[in-house]
C-alpha cells in the first residue's frame, strides 16, 4: 500500500513539472508573438455631421455575390490607373492623426482605410466585402490593396515616390 502511494505521490509531482514546464514554455511563445492591438478612431459630432443622412454600410450588408472568391496574385502589379468603371467613393477624414489624416476609401469589393502623411503613409485597416477576398502588397513607397471575386478584381493603390501619397481605384 505505502509502495504505491509513493508511485502515485512520485506520477502527481512529474505530470505537474511537465504540465508547468509546457505551460510555461508556450506562455514564453506566445508572448513573443503578440500583435498590437488595433487603433481605434475616435467617432465626433463633427464627423458625424460631415456625413449628414449617408449611412455607412457594413461588409454583411452587401449581397454577397454568385462567384466563389479564388486565389489572389502572387506578385504585386504596377502602379493601376483609374479604371472610369471603378465604383469607389472617398469619404471626408474621420480623425486626423500626428502623422496625416485618415480617408476611407469603399468599393465594389471592400473598403480601405489609410493614414496620409506628408510624405508616406500607412493602412489602417482592410475589409474585404461579403464574397470578396483581399490581399496586401507594401514597399517602402507604395501600399497595395486587392479584393477579389472570381474574375473580379478591385485595387485600391496608395503611392507615394513621386509626393504627397496619392490613392488610385481601379477594376481589373
Amino acid at each position: 500500500m505505502r509502495r504505491g502511494l509513493v508511485h502515485v505521490l512520485a506520477w502527481l509531482l512529474a505530470t505537474g513539472a511537465a504540465v508547468t514546464l509546457s505551460w510555461w514554455g508556450v506562455h514564453t511563445v506566445m508572448a513573443g508573438t503578440a500583435y498590437d492591438p488595433p487603433r481605434a478612431l475616435p467617432v465626433t459630432a463633427a464627423d458625424a455631421t460631415a456625413q449628414g443622412s449617408k449611412a455607412l454600410s457594413s461588409p454583411t450588408d452587401r449581397p454577397s455575390p454568385s462567384k466563389r472568391p479564388s486565389a489572389s496574385p502572387t506578385a504585386p502589379a504596377p502602379t493601376p490607373t483609374r479604371s472610369p468603371s471603378a465604383s469607389a467613393t472617398a469619404s471626408p477624414p474621420s480623425s486626423a492623426s500626428a502623422s496625416g489624416q485618415v480617408k476611407s476609401y469603399d468599393t465594389d469589393g471592400g473598403r480601405a482605410v489609410f493614414d496620409l502623411g506628408p510624405s508616406s503613409a500607412t493602412l489602417v485597416s482592410a475589409t474585404p466585402g461579403t464574397g470578396w477576398s483581399m490581399q496586401v502588397w507594401k514597399t517602402v513607397t507604395w501600399i497595395r490593396v486587392e479584393f477579389s471575386s472570381g474574375t473580379d478584381r478591385v485595387s485600391v493603390m496608395c503611392t507615394w515616390h513621386d509626393g504627397p501619397p496619392h490613392v488610385d481605384i481601379g477594376n481589373y
